[in-house]
This record gives structure tokens, sequence and C-alpha cells, in this order.
């Protein structure tokens, strides 16, 4: 009765053919009971067969007693494939069963089958006994071999090699486009129909969070189930193992699951595209990988975006649109069939069913619930629904409890079988029951599929690399092909070096663009509200009163502050220069936009000491306050700073006339422009104030009323109508520019008053204190300068540095950031060759285990 196994080998791990290194079988055989107690258990097949001869008129061939014997002796073998027996009985029962015929004798049916379902019982038990005594011996030796008591190598799990070719295709091509047909058991089915039941069965643990009626399942999930010696599971980017026997780690899983839920949930959205991946280990469990997907809704209630409906929709299509993933399609058989949303959306994407599984949920429910039995019966044929299927099951998964175990749950749906009238009456056959036979099912599936496509999957991507790299030495014959990771790190190494050149600035260059910065920033001040309000007033000593106060104050209130955000924006443009800064043929502007990212968010972290403020007032009050020149070469520098300042203010306030007064004589004969009315109003207007200056060369900044008076009666008599208000505003420029004129007089005077600088201007009608000013002003930006420039090399270029670092090192681990920040072709086309050729090689790695398991 026991079949071949040669066709099987492919399918059992290698330890077990070293059977005899581990376990001594013969001191196994010795405690198995002799043949002649073994075949007191066994059933009288030639009764049964007289029995079966008799019923031969009455039976439909689909059921045959001796393909049942056989299946039960298939499943002995525990240690070979028994989903490929259970899957099989699936494929010849559901197609050939028909309903008894009705005879005169039904006493004699009724007691034959009787007499059938307890030999098939009793085989049940039997079964069952040997496959916990085979699970316990299998966990001895994997335990055994896991300790390292055998010196042989340990390979990697075929399953995790073949996960491991999935999450990287997952990556590759997240939209699911013609690259990645590699076989994975989807699980689709209505919202709250019991996917995640049957899910945590098969895995025989409770790992998935549950809701009463709330969506749970917000995102795909990817559990890929493996043979092991604990029963544990962990996630893909994660090294923390969850014993999955405790109920600390049970919850802190479900906990944690929920969260990575949630937090790949996008701001307005309901469920996620993002796959969680999750590895699951334990004593025989079935090899394969599993998708649980959001569950399809009808509706979309209150709280859920609004296109939580289609979303879903489109991400079931995308992964049942492969061509090789199986299709484990649940349904809820305590509700109407009619109800259901996802038959029609599987029967769209496998209109023949060759790749679909059907479960049925509830299934205790459904017998106590529903008025006809053979509405069950229909749909396990498959003749309710227009989907069409591989195999139908039907389950139970427990009775709604969320506190049930996997133990409990397993022995009340055996018990509920067991005694189902669904069974008696023949309406389901004993292969089409419990989740136990499904995952037998699913499992030989699985691995059918992945044997019939993966070497052809390998063979794409093999065309797939060759095209790529050939695009690549035709479009980047002379660059090598650096992924975007290469590229961070070069980028980055790049970044360190321009840095770092900020501390090889020479301090001339930094003192110089400081003290011309920072004058730039304050001459406005300095001229309109210290220097000119003071040369206008009555004699030396209001001057010097007056400006003392005004120093003091702008120190006090302005200076300081206005030094240090120079030197920070020095600082600024220093680091952007380099870091901007074309380096000739080995610039590669590819860093440009990370670059540029890098420096933003550098300068945005940067916080300047805020002490420096302080330290720096102290500096600038003394420097201001020192009114001692002590040469002659710093006079004559003080004069050439003061000549430099008044005459770009000339220069401004003659260019400020001009737009007033239009162009002159010249510019409107060989231009051929005229003037506005109201710069004909304007030019007469300053006609007459340069005649009221004249008249009166020390006359005060401020016009008097009686003198508005008189010059718009002298325009007015003249034929021009001109306002109060022109006239003033006029006056101002007009004087500013007499002043200015006059005050660059008197710098030319004080070439040489230094002699009676050095005496206090004793004995003589000359005073330069506006020249005392300047030295002082001048002196002050050369101190500041100096000040900020050590602070600059000493303390903050390092700070800078270290943000540097520390913006790297956010980005380097912030994948998104570096996705965007490098793009390009020559990017994509690097980091598609090397994942396709990582792809094709884990692949090649994978069909090599493969061969040599089978």
């Amino acid at each position: 009765m026991i079949p071949d196994l040669e066709d099987y080998k492919w399918i059992v791990p290698d330890f077990i053919w070293e059977l005899d290194e581990l376990v001594d079988i013969e001191k196994l055989l010795k405690a198995l009971p002799d043949a002649d107690d073994l075949a007191k258990l066994m059933p009288d097949f030639e009764k049964i067969g007289e029995s079966l001869a008799s019923l031969k008129g009455f039976l439909s061939p689909g059921y045959n007693l001796v393909s049942e014997v056989i299946g039960a002796s298939d499943l002995l073998l525990l240690l070979g494939s028994p989903g490929e027996t259970a899957f099989r009985a699936t494929d010849q029962g559901y197609d050939n069963d028909k309903q008894f015929k009705k005879v005169s004798d039904k006493e004699k049916i009724d007691q034959l089958q009787e007499e059938l379902l307890r030999t098939q019982l009793k085989y049940q038990r039997m079964l069952e006994r040997l496959e916990k005594e085979n699970k316990e011996l299998r966990k001895l030796v994997l335990q055994r071999d896991e300790k390292g008591i055998h010196q042989r190598k340990l390979k990697k799990s075929l399953i995790d090699m073949y996960s491991e070719v999935l999450d990287i295709l997952s990556d590759y091509d997240a939209s699911y486009n013609t690259q990645d047909h590699l076989p994975r058991v989807v699980v689709v089915g209505d919202q709250s129909a019991g996917k995640t039941s049957v899910l945590e069965m098969i895995a025989q643990a409770r790992i998935f969070p549950r809701g009463s009626g709330e969506m749970m399942t917000r995102s795909p999930v990817k559990v890929t189930l493996s043979e092991g010696p604990h029963h544990v599971a962990l996630f893909k980017d994660s090294s923390r193992e969850f014993d999955l026997t405790k109920e600390e780690d049970l919850a802190a899983l479900r906990n944690e699951i929920e969260i990575r839920m949630r937090n790949s949930v996008k701001e307005g959205c309901t469920v996620s595209t993002e796959t969680i991946s999750l590895s699951v280990k334990g004593p025989g469990l079935q090899r394969m990988v599993l998708v649980d997907l959001p569950g399809v809704i009808s509706t979309v209630t209150s709280g859920m975006a609004p296109d939580t409906k289609e979303t879903i929709f489109s991400i079931s299509k995308a992964y049942m649109q492969n061509p090789n993933a199986i299709i484990l399609c649940i349904q809820d058989g305590s509700v109407d069939a009619e109800r259901s949303i996802v038959t029609d959306l599987v029967s769209q994407m496998d209109p023949q069913g060759k790749r679909t599984i059907f479960v049925l949920t509830k299934v205790d429910l459904a017998e106590k619930n529903v008025a006809s039995p053979n509405r069950i019966q229909q749909i396990i044929e498959g003749k309710l629904f227009p989907m069409k299927a591989l195999g139908y099951f039907a389950v139970v998964t427990g009775k709604g409890n969320s506190s049930e175990s996997i133990e409990s749950i397993k022995e009340y749906e055996e018990e509920f079988f067991q005694n189902s009238k669904l069974l008696k009456t023949s309406m389901l056959k004993a292969h089409q029951v419990t989740t136990k036979n499904l995952s037998l099912a699913v499992s030989d599936c699985f691995w059918k599929m992945v044997r019939e496509s993966v070497e052809q999957q390998a063979d794409a991507f093999k065309a797939t690399r060759f095209n790529l790299e050939t695009e690549w030495k035709n479009n980047y014959p002379r660059l090598r092909e650096l992924d975007r990771n290469e590229l961070f790190e070069k980028a980055k190494n790049e970044i360190l070096d321009e840095v770092i050149s900020l501390t090889q600035v020479t301090p001339k260059h930094w003192e110089e663009m400081l003290e011309k910065t920072l004058w730039e920033r304050v001459s406005t001040h300095v001229i309109e509200n210290i220097y000119l309000p003071a040369a206008q007033t009555a004699n030396s000593g209001t001057f010097n009163t007056t400006v003392d106060i005004k120093l003091k104050q702008w120190t006090d209130k302005q200076l300081p502050n206005k030094a240090v955000e120079v030197a920070w924006e020095t600082l600024q443009e220093e680091f952007s220069r380099f870091m901007t800064e074309k380096k000739g043929k080995e610039h590669d502007d590819i860093f440009d936009k990370l670059k540029q990212a890098v420096k933003e968010e550098t300068i945005k972290r940067h916080k300047w000491n805020e002490r420096a403020e302080d330290s720096l007032r102290v500096i600038q009050h003394n420097a201001l306050e020192d009114r001692s020149i002590s040469d002659k070469q710093q006079w004559d520098a003080a004069i050439h700073f003061m000549e430099e300042t008044l005459q770009s203010r000339l220069k401004d306030t003659e260019s400020v006339i001009e737009d007033m007064v239009g162009p002159d004589w010249k510019k409107r004969w060989l231009h051929w422009v005229g003037r506005t009315k109201e710069q004909n109003i304007r030019n007469e207007t300053k006609n007459e104030l340069e005649k009221l200056i004249k008249c009166n060369e020390d006359h005060p900044a401020y016009l008097a009323n009686d003198e508005v008076t008189t010059v718009r009666k002298n325009l007015e008599a003249r034929g021009v109508a001109v306002d109060p208000c022109l006239i003033k505003d006029t006056w101002h420029q007009i004087y500013r520019r007499y002043f200015l004129k006059s005050a660059l007089n008197h710098c030319n005077l004080c070439r040489r008053g230094f002699y009676y600088y050095q005496r206090h201007f004793v004995d003589s009608e000359l005073e330069c204190n506006d020249i005392v000013l300047f030295w002082r002003i001048q002196r002050m930006l050369a101190i500041t300068a100096n000040t900020l420039r050590q602070q600059l090399t000493n303390t903050e270029v390092r700070r800078l540095e270290k943000n540097v670092k520390e913006v790297l090192e956010d980005f380097a681990e912030d994948n998104e950031k570096k996705v965007m920040l490098l793009t390009g072709k020559r990017v994509q086309l690097a980091e598609d060759l090397k994942k396709v050729r990582e792809i094709q090689e884990k692949l090649e790695a994978f069909i090599e285990a493969l061969h040599q398991e089978k």
C-alpha cells in the first residue's frame, strides 16, 4: 500500500534522508507493534470489498473507498508530501461526486454508510496520533541541528531564499508590471469574512490585530511560513524575534503590526499600498508565502477616505493580475452568498479558475442558520457562484472569541466536522474540510507554481539585465555604474571636503569681507542719522556732543546685532560659494540638488552663539570712545574713507536730482529726449533754490516759511505754479548736494590738519572733527571684523561642519529624501541595473537550491 517515494524526494529536507544518523531506527522499529498486532487494527478489506461489490450499482464511481485508504496511507508518510495527496484528492472529488441512487433496501445502505464512516474516523485518529509523534520527532531533530550537535553546514531555508527574492522584487517593481510573475498566495475576501482567522490557523498563531467590524488590515502583509524548531516571528527589517508561544510576545507582535500599518497610511487615506513583510517559523508549518490584503468593501463609511473602496480594488487587482499568483478566495458562510463582492472580482482576474482556491469560512454558523443545507453543497461544488476554482474547502476558525487559542480552535473544528451532517450525508468530503487540509493543498499548489515559473522568470531578468547594460554602455561609456547609495556616499565626501575648505580661508579675506559688508549695512545709518545731523550744528562742541550721544545709542541697540547678522550672512555666502562653485571638468551636476538641500538644511539648523552680542557690544563701545589718532597714516586713511563715502552719497544725490528735473540740454540735444511737465516745474524750482544758496552759503538745512513763500511767488511771476511741498522736497536734495560738496572741500583742507589735531586745533580756524568721527567709525569696523573673524574660525565654522555631518547622516537614513534629491535617467538606470543583477543572482541561487532539494 505504500507508494514509491522517488518522485517526492524534492520536497523532503536533506536531514530527513539522514535520519539514520540522528535517530536509532532499529530501536524505534522494536517499539512498534508486530505485524500480527498491526493486522488486528487494520480493517477486513475482504468484507469491505464485498460490501463495495454489493454497492456497485448504488454508489457513484467517484466515491472510492480504496482511494480513501490509499490517501490515508499517503498521509502516514508525513515526511514526504502530504499536500500533494490532499490537493489531488480535491481535484478528483468535486467533479465526480453524485448523490446515491434510490434503492429499496434503505436500511442496508445506512448500515454500510455508518461502517464506512467508522472506518474513516478510525484511520483519522491513527493519522492524528502519528502526525503528532512525527511533529515532535522533527522538532527534536531541528533543535539538535540548530544547537550544532552535528557539524553539517546549515543552509538558508529554501522558502527564506524565495521570500528574499519577492522582497527585492516588490522594491524593484512596486506597481506590479511585467517584471514580477513569481507566485505568492494572495488572500482576498470581503471585510470580516475571516481572512485573518484562516491565515492565523495556517500560521498556528494569533498574530494579527483584531477588531469587531472595524477594518484592521490597512496594508498588504506578506507572511513567509517556514519550518523551524521554535515557533517565532520576525519582521524583514528587524532582528527582534517574537516568541509565539508567549502571550506577551503575541500581544507585542499584534501591536507592532498595527503601528506599522497606521504609519504606512498617508494623511487623508485609509489604506496603504506599502507591504509589511513578516516571517513566521515553527514546527510543522507548511512552507509558502501568503499576502493578506485589505478586505473588499461595498460602502465607504464615515471616517474613511472617499477613494477607499477604489483603492482596495486596485490593490487587490494589482496582486491578482500576476498570472502565477494563487488566489485564496475567502467567503463568509454565515451570510447570504448573494452579498459577496469578492467572488465577482476574482472571476474577472481568473475566469477559468486555474489558480483560485475557494474557502468557505464559518461553516458551523452556516449549518446552523441555513434552512437548506444543499445550499452549502452548491457553494462547495462551485454551482452557486459563476466563479470557477481549482479546489473548494470548508473550514471553521473558532467561535468568534478573539481570546481563543489555536489549539482550542483546532479541537473545535475537528469535533464539529466529525459530528457534522455535511460529512455524514456526503455533502462534503473529508479532504475538503479543516484548515489543515487547506494548508496542505495550498502549499502543494504553491510549490507546483514556483517550479513551473521560476526558471522562466530568471530568463526574463537575464534578458532585462542585458538590455540595461547595453543602454548604459551606449549612454554613459566613461562612467561607473553607481547606484543611489553609492552616489550619495560620493557626494557626501565632496560636501565634507568643501566644508573643510572653509577652515582654509585666510584671516585677511574674512576680515575684508566682514568689514566691507558691515559698512554697506550701516553706512546709511551713520551718514543720515549721525554725521549729517551733527555736521549741520553750529559749532564743534555741539558736533562732538551730538556724535557721542548718537553713537552710544546706536551701539547699545543696533550695532552688535547688525554685526552678528553680517557675520552669519558672510559665513553663509562663503559656505554657499564652496558648495555651488563649479569644479571644472570634475564637476558632476547630478549632485547639485543634494548639495543645495544640505546647504539649506544646515543653515536652517545652525544657530549663532547668543552671547556673542554682549561681548561684541563692549568691544565696539571702547573702539568708538577712542579719539586718539596716533599717526599721519591713520589720519590720511580716515580722510580717504570719508571722501569715498561722501562721493558715493553725492553721486546718489545727483542721480536723484537728475530724475527729478529731467535730462540736461546736452542729453536732450544728443538723444532727442524731452522733459515732462513735472520735470520742468522741478527744474525751475531747482534754479530758484540754487540762487537762494548762492546768496547765503551758510544757509541752514531747512527752509523758513517766508522763504518758501518767496520762492513760490517768484516762480508764479514766471508763470510756474508750484506746490510748497514740492519746493521743500526739492530743497532737501539741492541742499544735500551743496552740503556734500562743501564737506568734500573740507576734507581736502584737512589733509594738512593732522598737525593742528595734535595741538587740539588751538590757535587755528581749521576744525576737522568730522575726520575724527570717520576715523572712529573706521576703527570700530576693523576691530569688529577682527573679533567676528576670530569667532568664525574658532567656533562657528566647526559648528557648521558638525551640522553638515548631522544633516548628511539624517539624509543617509532617509531613502525618500535620497530618491527626491538624486534623480535623473543615469541614477535610475544604475538603480535598475543593481536590482536586476541582485534579483538574477538570488533567483539563480534559489533555482540551484531547488534542484538540489529535489
